[in-house]
């Protein structure tokens, strides 16, 4: 029995929360259990959950407390609970691949493949600033980009809305040619009435796929066009395989994006890729937070079959925060797994430390129509 005896949680710059479980044998797992915007609420669910479900149990029983997170406590789901149970997940598997000096990769069954192929996040406020963008990205070694459009558009989207959105990806394609693989990220901001003749539009182009066409509440209501044959991308708003479920059956998604720090976890997660493999679909994971969450994400696309991109290292205060932090950089457009137990981090706990307490009570910013009304993040 490896016993869990203590936990503390650090919340640090820009945004993100750091959890640090401790066993008895003075084993220290870490996980990164965050909701961007949400850092106290998901703290307060991490310290019920700590000392409702985990202390004094044996860490290695990882399936066994994750199902009791999950289902003991009758409600069950959601944003918030799902963020608490991801963290606390991917502290317990870097606890037990420390104790059997095996990363956690090896632990699930081993890696599928040699390198993950990485994508670079291109955010413009501009048309203008899109190819400078693009071009130093691949100067950079990305031969996948994934364009976020912040274009804005009017509730109801116009022709000239539309012919705005094409031109931030024609710009983006015509800058680094064909050769590079271009995805868009509409972050749900489409009305269902106008995303067929959107996607239409955008099949010209060639995109790799496009993400997130309508928030994740109007699912249900996306057709795909028919004259559209680009893979549409899912999921960073899916919390759980049952959430997933209905939308694989009925062929709505061709790539899953599940968040590894909100959708339970590396055990949940591993069960949604296995899930989108029974449908033809691949994983893409998502990850928008910080450091540990991308060694999470790192160890799971190296392990799962169907896995086919994961997203850039965010760079900000990471030095402070990792100290082997070039194993985890992308070199020519792939990172490959570091060779070291459990997520393959070593924790400046110093650093977080320092910068502990140190940040603001970040918000997801607001944005309006030109009529005042809310336009989502």
């Amino acid at each position: 029995m490896v016993q869990i005896v203590d936990y503390e949680l650090f919340k640090v710059p820009p945004r993100w929360l750091f959890l640090k479980i401790e066993t008895k044998d003075g084993t220290t797992g870490w996980g990164e259990p965050i909701l961007e915007g949400r850092a106290d609420t998901v703290k307060t669910a991490v310290e019920e959950l700590m000392d409702g479900y985990l202390l004094g149990e044996d860490s290695t029983q990882i399936e066994d407390l994750w199902q009791r997170m999950y289902r003991d406590g009758f409600y069950r789901g959601g944003p918030i609970l799902m963020s608490a149970i991801a963290g606390i997940d991917q502290a317990l598997w870097d606890i037990k691949g420390k104790h059997c000096n095996e990363s956690v990769c090896d632990l699930l069954g081993g890696s599928t493949r040699q390198r993950v192929s990485v994508y670079k996040k291109l955010i413009p406020d501009e048309a203008n600033q899109i190819a400078e963008l693009a071009t130093d990205a691949v100067e950079d070694g990305f031969t996948t980009l994934k364009l976020l459009t912040t274009y804005q558009t009017s509730p109801l989207e116009s022709t000239a809305d539309i012919d705005a959105l094409c031109e931030y990806f024609d710009v983006a394609r015509d800058a680094v040619g064909r050769e590079i693989d271009i995805g868009i990220d509409l972050h749900g901001h489409i009305s269902t009435t106008m995303v067929p003749r959107l996607l239409s539009r955008l099949d010209a182009f060639d995109p790799m796929f496009v993400e997130e066409p309508v928030r994740p509440e109007h699912l249900h209501l996306f057709e795909r066009p028919s004259n559209c044959d680009t893979p549409i991308a899912f999921g960073e708003r899916l919390y759980s395989r049952w959430e997933f479920r209905p939308h694989l059956e009925v062929g709505r998604v061709d790539i899953v994006q599940p968040d590894i720090s909100h959708a339970g976890g590396i055990t949940e997660i591993t069960n949604i890729g296995s899930m989108a493999e029974t449908y033809g679909a691949q994983l893409m994971m998502n990850c928008s937070v910080g450091p540990i969450a991308y060694a999470a994400s790192t160890q799971l696309s190296h392990h799962i079959p169907n896995a086919v991109l994961q997203p850039s290292l965010d760079e900000r205060y990471i030095d402070a925060y990792i100290d082997n932090v070039d194993e985890f950089r992308s070199e020519n457009g792939y990172v490959t797994l570091p060779k070291r137990p459990g997520l393959g981090i070593v924790v400046n706990e110093e650093g977080i430390q320092d910068h502990a307490g140190n940040v603001s009570d970040w918000r997801t910013p607001t944005r309006q129509y030109d009529d005042g009304s809310l336009v989502e993040w």
